[in-house]
Parts: C-alpha cells; structure tokens; sequence
C-alpha cells in the first residue's frame, strides 16, 4: 500500500498545467474506436481509468498506435483507427478496473452489437450498482445480466436489434445518459432522453466532433440511430476537475496566485469556479474553444473564504469536485451545507460518510445527513492519518488538506491516485518542497513500440 505523507504548504508555483480531462479521454477513445478511419488524440489522460477503455476498444478490434509519452505522466498522444460502428467480439471478459464510466458507456456501445461480452472490475467498481444503466437498455432490447438486485458487476451484455425510447432519467446521471445515446446510435429511430437537471454534456459534445448528429430540447437530448462516427483528430484540455484541487489550495491562500494552464472551461463543468466565487475567492480566466470543447487559463488569487450552500441544480456539475469544495469548507469562515447531493454515497466509495470521517480526524466538526454534510469552518487543521477508501478524489482533496494542517498528514492507499491523476505527487511537491520538488516534463519517446507493447500487456 503506497502512503503519501504532506506537511504544510512551503510556496505556491506561480503555474501548473494538469492532465487531460478524464471525461473526455473516456469518450474520445470510445468514438475514435468506433469510426471509420483513424483518429489522433493528443493531450489524453493515462490514467488507468481511461486505459481502460483504450484496451476495451482495442480489445474489439481498435488499432492503438502510441505516439508520445511523457516521464511522470504516460502516454499522452496516440493513434487510434476504428473498426466503423460495428465492433468485433472479444476473445476475454473486459477488465473495467475501478471505471464506472468505462463499463457504464461500453454498455451502451455493447447494447447495440451482435454479440455477448463480460465486463468486470475491482471491488470497489464491483459494489456500484448498475440497475439504473441495465433498465433502459433492457428497454430498448439488450439483456444485461449483473449481480443482485442492484445489477452490480461481473456484467453480461448481449446485444441485437435495438429499438429507440423515450426515456425519463430518475436521477441526473451524465454516464447513464451518454450509455443510453451512445445505444441509440443503433436503434432506428429518435433514443430521447429526458433529464431532471442539465448534466454535463460531453457525450454530446464529441459527438458532434465525431460527425453524429443530436439534438436538445430543453432537458430532453436526443439521437437518431444509424449514424456512423467519422474518424477526426481531437486535443483533450485540462481537466477542470484535476485544477480543483490547486484552485482551492489558491484560494484559501490570501496573496498567493497560480495560473491553471490549459482547462477545459465546458459550462456543464465550471460550477467547482462559481461556488468559489460564491465563497469569496478571486478566479479569472480567458476562453477559446477547440475540438468543440472550450477551455482557457484559469487564474486564482487568494483570500479569506466564506462559507456557503452547495445543492439543487448545482449538484451534478460540482459532483466529483465536492471532496475538495468541503476542504475548502473547512478552511473557510462560518458553515458550509452541502445538500441534495445522493449520488455521493453510490460514487467509488461512499464519499459523504469519507469526507466526514476524515475531516474529523483532521478536528473539523461536521454534521453528516443522508444527502450531504455541514461543515463547521474555521478550525485549525492538524496532521492526521487519512483513509482513501481506494478512492482517488478522497486521496487528493486529503493530500491539499494537509497542505494547511499543523504537523505531517499521512495519506494511506494514495496509489489510487493514479486513477485520474498519475503525476499529482509530482505536483503536489511543488507545494511542499519548492520548484527543486518536481522535475520537468521529459518526452520519453515518440512512436515507442515498447510503449505500445507495454499497452498490450496489461490488457485483460
């Protein structure tokens, strides 16, 4: 079990660019493994999440051709040539590792072929219910097989003539509405999908790069089936989720300012910036878009922060930056209530009870609710040991709330880090140690048959 140990913040890097977005990088290998042709996408997040579904899709018969690894991070840009929409049965089970949105949009995807696939993952993915993907699936003609009545993996999906649906997501979940688009691109007809709140909408965002054509209307976000992605080079911007961690750590330092370089500012994703603001922090950024994805600098100035209310519609964009907006929580004057936030306790570990527990033992009073949490601000933090839960987001929120804690915090099982993050130690000691920290950037190869052959290994 690898442990990570963080003291308080020594100096604050004046800039730091963070990997790719994990959103995107799912979703890009996905599409490009389905088109006709062959797509290069720069900028990915290797992670091993969203190696994942680069292996799923090569494991269907994607051809993978790595272009660029960087020291410290991995393969960040790579070829892909697609098989066309339809996709060739695996001779393995898929490996999901701790992916929900791997297994969530392969099932999609696998809804509409013409054969059976498994999917599996780790414990932790093994726990997440999945009903809520098999149910309108099943709908529209696919037989999902899972564990118990919450459907958990091992997963058995086989595909066939899928028919189109109009379908009401009980809750608002981005992967189980880009699962069910990503099936009505093989249905014939119009798949709508109605949401109860606006969710992130990266799925259709890359559809639209990828050449398949969607509609929205009000909530309701709707494909036609039959259409086919056409290969197209795309660059992956920063991840806006990853940036949250050095936005908080900013801006709960009055006089101190780092520039994010490079995030992607998509508005389904910036709530982590407004409820910053709300809390009374100094944020700017410039925007341009690219790919269909826009994004920018993000600048963050420090201040004393204000406690706030985090809820209702706001939820689903805030949801995977919730973890660091409650060490901001803490870190600020007066209470902080988080509420209407569910989905929090179905995440890789439940993150509400996670949270809690930890800012406790770091001596911050929280009142814990089915939906959420209150945080009492203002206390001083002091070192502690920390539970990751094998949760990556609960490992790095701990990690930067160490960063203003008394004596040395000791975050234990922080591999799990390398799910979204795989160079956030590196970072992180630009923090704690100065610039002398952390290394730059090194371009290990480029067209590396090793690396290609590295890829290959792990798969299955």
């Amino acid at each position: 079990m690898a442990t990570l140990k963080v003291r308080k913040l020594k100096s604050f890097p004046a800039e730091i660019s963070v990997p790719g977005d994990k959103s995107i990088s799912h979703r890009a290998a996905m599409f490009a493994g389905m088109a006709n042709g062959t797509t290069i996408i720069e900028g990915f997040l290797p992670s091993e999440d969203c190696l994942c579904s680069v292996k799923a899709m090569e494991a269907m018969g994607a051809i993978v051709e790595p272009l660029e690894e960087l020291e410290g991070v991995g393969l960040v840009k790579f070829a892909i040539t697609g098989t066309g929409p339809k996709l060739k049965a695996p001779t393995a089970p898929i490996d999901c590792g701790n992916s929900g949105t791997t297994i969530r949009l392969l099932s999609g995807i696998l809804a509409g072929q013409d054969f059976t696939t498994e999917m599996f993952g780790d414990a932790s993915l093994s726990k997440r219910p999945m009903k809520r993907v098999a149910d309108p699936l099943s709908l529209m003609g696919a037989r999902v097989e899972g564990q118990g009545e919450k459907i958990c993996a091992p997963l058995k999906i086989t595909g066939g003539p899928l028919k189109a649906i109009t379908y009401t997501l009980p809750v608002a979940s981005a992967q189980v509405k880009s699962a069910i688009l990503l099936a009505g691109m093989f249905a014939p007809g119009k798949t709508t999908v109605i949401e109860p709140v606006a969710t992130r909408n990266h799925t259709e965002r890359i559809m639209s790069h990828f050449g398949v054509k969607w509609v929205r209307d009000g909530n309701a976000v709707s494909v036609y089936g039959g259409q086919a992605p056409r290969a197209k080079d795309i660059i992956v911007p920063g991840d806006i989720s990853s940036a949250a961690f050095w936005m908080v750590a900013a801006a709960a330092s009055p006089g101190e300012q780092i520039t994010l370089k490079n995030v992607g500012l998509n508005p389904t994703r910036t709530g982590v910036i407004n409820v910053l603001l709300r809390m009374g922090a100094h944020i700017t950024h410039s925007e341009s878009s690219g790919d269909g994805e826009p994004r920018g600098n993000i600048i963050v100035k420090g201040s004393e922060l204000n406690g706030t209310v985090i809820g209702g519609a706001e939820i689903p964009n805030v949801i995977d930056e919730l973890p660091i907006l409650a060490v901001a929580a803490a870190l600020a004057r007066g209470n902080t209530l988080i509420k209407d936030a569910q989905e929090l306790r179905v995440k890789e570990t439940d993150r509400i009870a996670a949270v809690a527990e930890n800012l406790r033992r770091m001596g911050v009073e929280v009142i814990e609710y089915d939906d959420g949490m209150e945080i009492i601000g203002g206390s001083k933090l002091h070192g502690a040991t920390i539970s990751t839960y094998h949760d990556h987001r609960i490992a790095m929120a701990f990690a930067v709330a160490g960063l203003f804690a008394e004596g040395e915090t000791i975050v234990e099982g922080s591999e799990c880090i390398s799910t979204s993050y795989p160079s956030f130690e590196r970072d992180l000691n630009l923090f704690i140690k100065g610039d002398s920290g952390a290394a730059p950037i090194q371009v290990l190869s480029r067209v590396s048959r090793p690396v290609a052959d590295r890829l290959r290994s792990t798969k299955g």
